[in-house]
C-alpha cells in the first residue's frame, strides 16, 4: 500500500492546479457543512431518544443479564485502586470484574492481587510479557462468564450507574456494541479544559449524529460494551491495529451488527495535558484510523457493506480537507516569493468576510447546542464554552497535521506487527 502514497500526492497537486479556487472554497465550506450536519443529527437524537431518559436513576431489567467488566492494565500502580473500586461498586445486581495485568513493569500486579483479596467479584489475570491491549481484551473475553462485556481502561472510573445504562441497547438482538460517554477528569491546564469542551461539544455531538445517520466511526475504547457472539463472529480485537477500538467498530458494522451510543453511561477518564502527550495521542488516533481505512477499503464497496459508506465518505472528505488546507497554505506562501500559474495562485488564505463570520457563528452555535445537551450529565458544564472557543485555533491545526502525518505512517507500518502498550500522558496529577 505504500506505493500508493506517491500517486496520491501527485493527484492532489494536479487537483490544486486545476481547481485552485474551488479547493479554497472547500477548505472553508466543508467544516461549515459538517457542523450543520452534526447539529441536526445531535438535536434529532436528543429529542427522539435522549430527552425523556431517566438520567441518574436507571430502571433495572427484571431479568438482569450477567455482565463481565474487563479492565486491561499496563503500569497502572497509581490508578488501579480507584478504577477497580469504582468498577466493583456498580449499581447493578449481576456482574463480575476481570483485571488483566498485561506484563506491567511496576507494582500493578501486586496492587491487583491485593484488591482481589478485598473484593470477591474481582478476578485477576497476569501476563508475563506485554502482549498489547487487544490480546489482554481477548484473554479477558476468554475467561469471562458473561455474554456482555464492558471494557474500560485501567485509569478510567465508571459512574455507579454506567453498566446499568450500557446494557439497555442490547435488548435489540442486532446490537453488537455500545459506546459510552467519556468525561474528562484532568482539568489543570488550558489543554485539559479545552478537551472538556471537545468531548462534550465535538465528540459527543458527532456520535449522536452518526448514530442517527446509521453508523458510528468508532466506539470509545475507554468505555465500550460488546455482545460476545458479535465479537466472535468478526474475530474479536485485531492484534496488529494500534487503535483496536476503531478496527472492531468497523468490523462489527461491516458484519451487519449495529453500534449504538449511550450518553447516560458516564466514565471519568484521564487525558494528556501537555503538548507532547497530546501530539502522541492524536497521532496514534490518526494513524490507527488510517490503518483501519487501508485494511477495510477493498471490501467496503460491496453492496452488503453499504451501511458503512457514510463513515467511509466522511473519513475520505476529512482527509481531503486536511490535504487541501495544507496545499492552500503552501501555495499561498510560495506565491509571496514567486509568480505562480493562474491555476496554482492562492491570493489569500483568509475567508471572505461573510463566510468567515458565518463559520465563527456556526462554531459558537454548535458549541452552545452541544453543551446545553450535555449539561444534564455534568453541572456547570456550560462554563466550558469559555475554553472550547479556543478549539478551532489549535485542535483543528493539530488534527489536520496528525492526519497528514498519520496516513503515511499507516502506509509504511508493517502488517501483522503486534501493537503493544506505550507509556501515556495522564495529565497533571499534582
Amino acid at each position: 500500500m505504500s506505493a500508493l502514497f506517491g500517486p496520491i500526492v501527485i493527484f492532489l497537486i494536479v487537483l490544486v492546479a486545476k481547481m485552485g479556487g474551488v479547493l479554497l472554497e472547500f477548505v472553508f465550506l466543508y467544516p461549515l457543512f459538517m457542523s450543520f450536519l452534526w447539529m441536526v443529527g445531535g438535536i434529532y437524537y436528543y429529542f427522539h431518544w435522549e430527552r425523556y431518559g431517566d438520567h441518574g436513576s436507571p430502571k433495572m431489567p427484571e431479568d438482569a443479564p450477567f455482565i463481565s467488566i474487563l479492565i486491561p492494565c499496563f503500569n497502572e500502580t497509581h490508578n488501579a485502586a480507584e478504577t477497580i473500586t469504582a468498577a466493583v461498586q456498580q449499581n447493578y445486581p449481576n456482574f463480575e470484574v476481570i483485571a488483566i495485568d498485561d506484563g506491567s513493569r511496576d507494582a500493578t500486579g501486586r496492587v491487583l492481587n491485593e484488591l482481589a483479596e478485598i473484593h470477591p467479584n474481582l478476578r485477576v489475570v497476569h501476563f508475563i510479557r506485554n502482549q498489547g491491549k487487544a490480546m489482554a481484551l481477548r484473554m479477558g473475553a476468554l475467561v469471562a462468564k458473561g455474554e456482555f462485556l464492558v471494557c474500560i481502561d485501567g485509569d478510567a472510573m465508571l459512574d455507579k450507574n454506567a453498566i446499568a445504562y450500557m446494557i439497555r441497547p442490547f435488548n435489540h438482538p442486532r446490537v453488537g456494541a455500545v459506546t459510552g460517554n467519556p468525561r474528562i477528569r484532568t482539568r489543570s491546564t488550558l489543554l485539559g479544559k479545552v478537551q472538556v469542551g471537545e468531548f462534550s461539544s465535538i465528540i459527543g455531538l458527532i456520535k449522536r449524529a452518526q448514530r442517527v445517520y446509521g453508523s458510528i466511526f468508532t466506539v470509545s475504547g475507554v468505555i465500550a460494551a460488546y455482545r460476545r457472539s458479535a465479537l466472535h463472529s468478526c474475530g474479536y480485537w485485531s492484534l496488529d491495529m494500534i487503535t483496536e477500538d476503531i478496527d472492531v467498530s468497523w468490523m462489527l458494522q461491516a458484519d451487519h451488527w449495529a453500534v449504538q451510543y449511550q450518553p447516560e453511561a458516564i466514565c471519568w477518564i484521564l487525558m494528556p495535558e501537555t503538548f507532547r502527550g497530546l501530539w502522541k495521542q492524536r497521532l496514534r488516533w490518526a494513524q490507527g484510523g488510517a490503518e483501519v481505512f487501508l485494511k477495510q477499503i477493498r471490501s467496503m464497496f460491496r453492496w452488503r457493506r453499504r451501511r458503512m459508506w457514510g463513515v467511509l465518505i466522511e473519513y475520505c472528505l476529512s482527509l481531503a480537507w486536511a490535504c487541501a488546507f495544507i496545499a492552500t497554505i503552501v501555495l499561498w506562501a510560495i506565491g509571496k516569493f514567486t509568480q505562480l500559474p493562474e491555476g496554482l495562485n492562492v491570493p489569500t488564505i483568509q475567508p471572505p468576510a461573510f463566510w468567515g463570520l458565518l463559520l465563527a457563528t456556526t462554531c459558537i452555535i454548535q458549541f452552545t447546542v452541544a453543551l446545553v445537551i450535555e449539561s444534564r450529565y455534568e453541572k456547570r458544564l456550560f462554563m466550558s464554552i469559555i475554553w472550547v472557543i479556543w478549539y478551532p485555533f489549535f485542535f483543528w491545526t493539530l488534527t489536520l497535521i496528525t492526519s497528514l502525518v498519520g496516513f503515511p505512517k499507516a502506509l509504511m507500518r508493517l502488517r501483522g506487527k503486534r501493537a503493544v502498550w506505550t507509556t501515556t500522558d495522564r495529565g497533571v496529577t499534582s
